[in-house]
C-alpha cells in the first residue's frame, strides 16, 4: 500500500474555513452539553505587529487550553482583539510620513489622527489573520480594539471614577522622558542597556574648611553625569561616614556656576560608591528628589524636553575658587555639554581622576533613545490603595501564578510601588477626559481594563455576566507589573472580583545560542514562514514540545521538523487503521482485550489520557507533548500496530480504531488540523460535526 505523505498546505485553509462556518468558536453556538463558561482573553497584540515566535508560543498555549476545555464540555470563549499601542503606532505612522517628506506637525493633530486610523484599517488586523494561520479557535465575532467606541466609554468611566475618588491628580514631578518620542514613560516602559562610560571624580571647593581637614579645602564627589552639575543644590554624605563628620553642615561651592550649596548627611547615601560623597541634583534623579524634599533643597531643571541644557548662567559670578569661562552651556546637547564641562574642570584642576565605569542606561522601549529624568507636569494615579487590591487575592490564593516563583517579584513591586504617571504627550490614544487637556492616557491604562471592558463594561451586558471572571491569563514575564498587576487591581476595583484565577507565565523564546531574538539584528524567527514550510500543526507541536518547566526555550527548527515527521507518522497510522477497518462504521465502544498486547495498549491509552489531563491542568504543556509523542509513536505504532500485522481479527481492528480515535482526541488541542482531517475520514456511527466538539476521553 502506497500512502501519500500528509500535505498541510492542501488541508489547513479549508479546515479553518470549515471551523469558522461551523460557528463553534462562538460559545453561544456550542451544543447543549457545553454549559459552564471558560474564558480566556487574548493578550492583545499591537496593531503594528506581525506574528513573531513569542506570539506563536502564547497562542499555541491558549488554544491548547481552549480546545481541551471545549472537548470537556465547557462553554469556551477565547476573546481576541488588538491594542492601539499609542507610542508604537504613532511612531510607525510618523515613519510613513517622513518617507513622504512630511511630519505630524505639518498635518496637525486632527489630520494626523485620521492618518493613523487609515493605517489601522489597512494593517491593524494583519496579526489576527496570522493567528488564524496558526489554527487559533478565537471567537472572531467578538473581536475588540482598545479604541473602539464601547472601549473608549469604559476608559472614560474608569478615569472619572478614579478622579471622583481623589486618586487622580496633576503635579510636577520627575518622570522618565524620551526626547525622541517627546513623551513621559513609566518605569516599566524602560529597557536597560549596559554601556561602558566613565566615573568622574570632581573636586568641589569647601568654604571655610575646618583646620587640618583632609582634602586640601575640597570635597571630592564621584559622578557619571557631570552635565547635571549645573543643577546641583547640595553635596551629601552618609551620616555614619566618619571621613566627612567635620564637613557636615559646611558649605561647598559648585564649580561652573560658583553657587554655594550645603554639605548634608542622609542615610540614602551609599558610602561605598565612589568617594562616599555625592552631588545632589533634585530635578534629575529620583533619589536626589527624595533627599531634596527631605532637606528642602531647591530643584533646578537644567535639561529640557529636547535633551538640551537650560538654566545655565552665561557668565557665572566669580568667587575666587575657580577662574576661566564656565558659561555658554545653554542649548547644548547633553553629550556636548558633558565634553565642555569636563574640559573646563580639567583646566581648573578640579578633575581629580577618571575611572572606567559600566552602568545600566535606561532606553525607551519603543525607539531605544536614552531616557532622561526631568521634572514635568503630568497626571498621576495614586497607587497605595490599588496596590493593596492587587496584593490581596494573590496572597489569599485566589489568583495563582504558574510557576509560583513569579509571585515574589510581583509582591516586591507592589511593596515599593510609586504613583503611576498615566499621561503621555502624544496624539494617538485616549485623550484624558478633562476639558482643555491635550495629553493622552498611557496605553497600559486602557489595557488594565481588558478582561471586563471587552465584555461590555461599564454596561451590564449578558457577556459580562456569563464570561467574567476569566479562567487563565497566559503572559510573558516582562509585563507582569506593566499589565497583570494592573488588571488585577482594576478587576477588584470595578468588578469587585478577580479578573482571572490563574496566571501562567510562559517561557521566553531565545536563539539557539541563548540570545534574545531581535528582528533588527536578524535573529528573529518568522512563524508564518515556518507554517508555510512545515505546516501549522508541526509548528504548534514543535513549540509545545520545548516548553519544559520554567526554562526559557533555545529555539531550534529541529523540533519543528520533528513535528512534521510526527504529522506524517500520525497520518500513515490513520491510513493503516482505516484500511484495516474498511467502510464498516465503528460505534465507539471500548473493545475487549483478548491478549497481552490488547491489554497493554488499552492500559497505556488510559494512562496517557489521565497523564495528559493532569499535565494540562498544571500547565505542563511540554510534558504533555512528550507523553503523547511517546505513546503514539512507540506504544501504538512501534508496538501495537506492528503486532497487529501478525494477526488478522475483527477485535484487533476495533482496538486499532478505538486507540486511533482516542489518540487524535488527545492530540487535537496540540495538532488541530491533522486531527480534524483524520476525524472527518473515519467511519464512525455517532460522528460529531467536527472533532473540536467531541468528548474528551
Amino acid at each position: 500500500m502506497c500512502i501519500m505523505p500528509y500535505e498541510p498546505k492542501k488541508v489547513e485553509n479549508k479546515i479553518y474555513q470549515f471551523w469558522e462556518e461551523s460557528g463553534f468558536f462562538n460559545p453561544d453556538k456550542l451544543p447543549a452539553r457545553h454549559k459552564k463558561p471558560y474564558t480566556i482573553v487574548i493578550p492583545p497584540p499591537n496593531v503594528t505587529g506581525e506574528l513573531h515566535i513569542g506570539h506563536a508560543l502564547n497562542a499555541t498555549i491558549q488554544d491548547i487550553l481552549i480546545r481541551q476545555k471545549r472537548m470537556q464540555g465547557f462553554k469556551t470563549l477565547w476573546l481576541p482583539g488588538t491594542d492601539h499601542a499609542g507610542i508604537a503606532t504613532q511612531n510607525v505612522v510618523e515613519k510613513k510620513l517622513r518617507k513622504e517628506g512630511k511630519t505630524r506637525f505639518d498635518l496637525g493633530r486632527e489630520k494626523f489622527i485620521e492618518e493613523v486610523w487609515k493605517w489601522k484599517e489597512e494593517y491593524g488586523n494583519k496579526i489576527l489573520n496570522q493567528f488564524k494561520k496558526l489554527g487559533s479557535s478565537c471567537d472572531w465575532s467578538r473581536t475588540r480594539f482598545t479604541m473602539d467606541q464601547g472601549y473608549s466609554d469604559a476608559i472614560k468611566e474608569a478615569f472619572l471614577h478614579y478622579h471622583k475618588k481623589g486618586w487622580i491628580y496633576k503635579g510636577k514631578r520627575i518622570v522618565n522622558w524620551c526626547k525622541r518620542c517627546a513623551t513621559s514613560l513609566s518605569d516599566l516602559e524602560l529597557e536597560y542597556k549596559e554601556e561602558k562610560g566613565n566615573l568622574w571624580f570632581i573636586k568641589y571647593p569647601v568654604k571655610d574648611p575646618p583646620a587640618g581637614e583632609a582634602g586640601g579645602g575640597f570635597i571630592t564627589v564621584a559622578t557619571t553625569r557631570p552635565e547635571t552639575m549645573l543643577g546641583d543644590t547640595a553635596v551629601a554624605v552618609n551620616p555614619k561616614d566618619k571621613r566627612y563628620k567635620n564637613l557636615i553642615g559646611k558649605t561647598a561651592v559648585l564649580p561652573l556656576v560658583n553657587r554655594e550649596i550645603p554639605i548634608i548627611s542622609d542615610i540614602l547615601i551609599d558610602s561605598k560608591f565612589g568617594t562616599g560623597a555625592v552631588k545632589v541634583t533634585p530635578a534629575h534623579d529620583i533619589t536626589d528628589q527624595a533627599i531634596g524634599e527631605k532637606h528642602k533643597l531647591e530643584a533646578i531643571q537644567v535639561i529640557d524636553e529636547k535633551g538640551r541644557i537650560i538654566n545655565s548662567p552665561e557668565k557665572p559670578a566669580r568667587s575666587g575658587f575657580a577662574t576661566g569661562d564656565a558659561g555658554g552651556y545653554n542649548g547644548l546637547k547633553i553629550d556636548e555639554a558633558r565634553e565642555k564641562i569636563i574640559e573646563y574642570l580639567k583646566c581648573q584642576n578640579l578633575l581629580e581622576k577618571t575611572e572606567n565605569y559600566t552602568r545600566q542606561v535606561p532606553k525607551c522601549y519603543r525607539c531605544s533613545t536614552t531616557v532622561e529624568l526631568i521634572p514635568s507636569m503630568q497626571w498621576f494615579l495614586k497607587m497605595s490603595e490599588l496596590a493593596k487590591l492587587a496584593e490581596k487575592p494573590v496572597k489569599a490564593g485566589k489568583i495563582k501564578f504558574h510557576p509560583k516563583n513569579f509571585e515574589k517579584p510581583y509582591f516586591d513591586w507592589l511593596k515599593n510601588i510609586k504613583d503611576w504617571c498615566i499621561s503621555r504627550q502624544i496624539w494617538w490614544g485616549h485623550k484624558i477626559p478633562i476639558e482643555g487637556e491635550t495629553d493622552v492616557l498611557d496605553t497600559w491604562f486602557s489595557a488594565a481594563l481588558w478582561p471586563f471592558a471587552t465584555l461590555g463594561w461599564p454596561e451590564k451586558t449578558k457577556d459580562l455576566k456569563n464570561y467574567y471572571p476569566t479562567a487563565v491569563l497566559s503572559t510573558a514575564r516582562d509585563i507582569i507589573n506593566l499589565w497583570v498587576a494592573r488588571m488585577i487591581f482594576s478587576g477588584m476595583e470595578f468588578m469587585k472580583e478577580i479578573p482571572f484565577s490563574h496566571v501562567y507565565v510562559h517561557a521566553t523564546v531565545l536563539t539557539r545560542d541563548g540570545q534574545r531574538m531581535s528582528k533588527s539584528l536578524g535573529t528573529g524567527i518568522d512563524p508564518v514562514k515556518l507554517i508555510e514550510e512545515f505546516g501549522a500543526d508541526a509548528v504548534r507541536f514543535g513549540i509545545a514540545f520545548q516548553i519544559m518547566g520554567n526554562q526559557d526555550i533555545k529555539f531550534v527548527t529541529d523540533n519543528i521538523l520533528m513535528g512534521k515527521k510526527f504529522c506524517n507518522k500520525i497520518w500513515n497510522a490513520s491510513k493503516f487503521v482505516e484500511l484495516k477497518n474498511g467502510k464498516e462504521k465503528y460505534d465507539g465502544k471500548k473493545p475487549y482485550a483478548k491478549n497481552k498486547a490488547d491489554k497493554a495498549i488499552l492500559k497505556s491509552l488510559e494512562k496517557t489520557e489521565k497523564s495528559v489531563s493532569k499535565c494540562l491542568e498544571n500547565f505542563e504543556f511540554g510534558k504533555s507533548a512528550h507523553i503523547l509523542y511517546d505513546f503514539f509513536w512507540h506504544d501504538f505504532c512501534d508496538k501495537y500496530i506492528e503486532e497487529s500485522k501478525k494477526q488478522e481479527s475483527e477485535n484487533t481492528n476495533k482496538i486499532l480504531m478505538y486507540v486511533l480515535l482516542g489518540s487524535i482526541k488527545l492530540l487535537h488541542p496540540f495538532m488541530p488540523f491533522i486531527t480534524e482531517k483524520i476525524y472527518q475520514q473515519l467511519p464512525l456511527k455517532n460522528k460529531k460535526e467536527c472533532i473540536m466538539i467531541e468528548e474528551w476521553l
